[in-house]
């Protein structure tokens, strides 16, 4: 893993595993490491479900804490500043309108790692997301999706998460 490919993030994403990473390490691990020691103090661990639980929590919360790590530090972080919102990118918020269904959606475009459909926020690095990397307001854009068929989006508007 000598060349991992870097992350996209928005700010708010970056805070976002940050906050969660530092939690993780400070809350969820002291009160982990209590549990094991409850556990461990009522004798038998052979067939202790309390300390075997416990043990696949902290399991999980290393799991977690290895990953998000990684995540941060192969972070590109998209600066607000720096976003230019004459066309679509990494960091934008876009109004669209789906012409097969006549109707508007919006969708935040972000990295890859805070893709969230139920969210509105798609990946920069999925169908929709790549194809509308670039395009500007007004443009017709094409979308092949994984089934093969194409999906056509008018560009309404594009602003930066807000």
């Amino acid at each position: 893993m000598a060349n991992e490919n870097k992350t996209m993030l928005t700010y708010a994403g970056l805070k976002k595993y940050e906050d969660e990473l530092h939690n993780l390490k400070v809350v969820k691990r002291q009160e982990v490491a209590q549990k094991i020691k409850v556990a461990r103090e009522q004798g038998d661990l052979s067939e202790n479900a309390d300390y075997d639980a416990a043990k696949e929590e902290q399991s999980e919360i290393e799991r977690r804490i290895d990953e998000l790590e990684r995540i941060l530090k192969n972070a590109e972080v998209v600066v607000d500043d720096e976003i230019d919102i004459d066309k679509i990118n990494v960091g934008c918020e876009v109004t669209l309108f789906d012409m097969e269904y006549d109707e508007e959606a919006v969708y935040q475009i972000v990295g890859s790692s805070e893709a969230n459909s139920l969210e509105g926020k798609i990946s920069n690095e999925a169908p929709v997301g790549a194809a509308l990397i670039g395009h500007k307001v007004g443009e017709v854009v094409d979308v092949v999706i994984p089934s093969g068929a194409t999906i056509q989006y008018k560009v309404l508007g594009i602003k930066k998460i807000s």
